[in-house]
Order: structure tokens, then sequence, then C-alpha cells
């Protein structure tokens, strides 16, 4: 037995030494969530701040740029919308949304081609996509302002909003292509024995079932239409015709003097369409593909 001891105890130091290694993790690993909780509290205050501010500036009768409770009034809602008027965010609106309708049913003809079929040079295709996802929208505007000068196409939110969906088309491609991936090809084989076409099957099989793809890629590119500035700026240069986003130009003063509360009015308004939309889509689609009932046994 006295022969044994030594082995024993050789067997039972790596055992202690794991234990102990074991209890040093557990006792650095509280220090390593502190910190990294703390950091994203940091960041989440540093962005929670400038939204504070637009909140309370926009209903204070004395606002500045420091953030404080407000001394309450309606003043610069009533004053915002007496001058600017509602029809920059009319227009706005009808930008956003020719964006998204091209947008959306051009990618989805795109996608699933891409998806489902063998389309000759489909890899380098799909990069050359992805490619064109990162080009800055500012690069292409000189040539296509000449362009629509030569075609007559300024100063028209429509033509306006068909660039927008030229630019937002690659990443809705891509987007919407990853969508139709996750749908089972059993059932379009099953649409196909039934005598179903490729057009029937696309608009009765796959898209009711990428809806949640569907509304991420429309109100992504609603969002990014919703929110364009540098486009409809050199495109569109009529006071009727002015979206939101450069009617805000207007409360620009000399000197660096801003009516910081009609500003955060304005802001505040400008941004409730686009929270109001995420929430009422959010609430509709959560993301996830249902395919039970599709296939029986």
């Amino acid at each position: 037995m006295s022969a044994l001891k030594p082995g024993l105890g050789a067997a039972a130091r790596p055992a202690e030494a794991a234990r102990q290694w074991v209890a040093a993790r557990r006792r650095r690993a509280p220090t390593g969530e502190l910190a990294a909780s703390a950091l994203l509290a940091l960041l989440g205050i540093t962005f929670l701040l400038p939204m504070l501010w637009m909140l309370f500036a926009s209903v204070d009768s004395e606002p500045d740029w420091a953030v404080r409770l407000p001394h309450l009034t309606l003043n610069n809602f009533a004053t915002v919308v007496q001058s600017q008027g509602l029809s920059s965010f009319a227009n706005s609106f009808y930008l956003a949304g020719v964006t998204t309708a091209v947008t959306t049913s051009l990618a989805a003809l795109a996608a699933y081609p891409l998806s489902r079929r063998n389309v000759p040079l489909k890899r380098p295709f799909l990069y050359a996509i992805l490619f064109a996802t990162g080009l800055p929208i500012s690069m292409l505007l000189v040539p296509t302002y000449q362009m629509y000068v030569i075609f007559g196409w300024l100063d028209s939110l429509f033509t306006t909003g068909l660039f927008l969906a030229a630019s937002s088309l690659p990443f809705a491609i891509w987007l919407l292509k990853n969508f139709i991936d996750a749908v089972p090809p059993e059932l379009e084989e099953a649409a196909a024995i039934d005598g179903a076409g490729t057009g029937q099957t696309l608009l009765r099989v796959v898209l009711p079932l990428t809806l949640p793809g569907i509304a991420v890629t429309a109100i992504y590119t609603f969002i990014n239409a919703w929110g364009a500035f540098v486009t409809p700026l050199v495109l569109v240069s009529s006071p009727e015709h002015e979206v939101g986003t450069v009617a805000i130009l207007h409360f620009l003063g000399s000197h660096g003097l801003f009516p910081a509360g009609q500003i955060a009015a304005y802001s505040l308004l400008f941004s409730l369409p686009v929270i109001v939309l995420y929430l009422v889509m959010s609430r509709h689609f959560s993301g996830a593909f249902t395919f039970g009932g599709g296939v029986q046994g």
C-alpha cells in the first residue's frame, strides 16, 4: 500500500492544479464581465445623450445645447409646422416609397434565379454584387447628374427614387438571396409536380415564405431612402419637391446661431415615421421562417 502512495500523489497534483486553475478563472470572470458591462454602459450612454437632448430640447421653451430638464412647451412644434409645413415629409414619403417598391420588387426577381438556377458565372456575379454594396454613392453623383441633364430627369422625385433604388439594389439582392436559400427546395418541386410554372412558384410558394426577408429588405431600403441627403440635394432643386432631410437646412442660421428647439422638434418629427414603421413591422415579422404544414408526409 505504501508503494501506491507516490503514484496517488503524482496523480493528485494535476487534479489539484486543475481545480486551482478553474477557481482562478472563476475569480477573474466577474472582473472581466464587469469591465465589459461598464464599457457597454458607457457606449449606451454616449448614444443615449443625443436622443435625450433631442427629446428635451423639442419641448423646452429656452433650449440650449446642454441636456437638462425642459420648461415644457409645444411652441417649437407649432413653429416648425407653421414655417416648414408637412410638404417635405410628403415628398420624403414619396421618394422612400418609390425607392422601396422598385428595389424590393427587382431584388426578389433577381435573387430567385441566383438562388435556384445554375446561372453562368454566378459566383463572380455575386462577388460583383457584394463589391457594389460598398461603393460610396457620392462618387456616382457626378456622372449621374450629367446623365440626368441629358435625359431631362432633374428635379423629379420619381427619377431620384430610381437612382436611390439602383444604389440600394445590390445589397437588397444579396440579402434576399440568403433568405430564399433557406426555403426548402422540396416545396418548389411539389409545386412543379402540381403544374405550377416558375412565376407561380415564386409568387405562391417562395415569396410568402420569405415575407420576413422581404420585410427586412423593405425596411432597410426605406430607412436609407428616408434619410438620404446628398442625392436629393443634388438631383432635386425646386422648393416644392424638397424632402425632409434637405428642408432642415433652412434652420441653419448665420454666425453659429441655430434655433435649437426647432431643430430638435423637426428632428423628432422626422424620426417618428421610421420608429413607427420599425415597431409595426417587428410585431408582425419576428424574422423567423415557419414552414409548418408546408411538407406533409
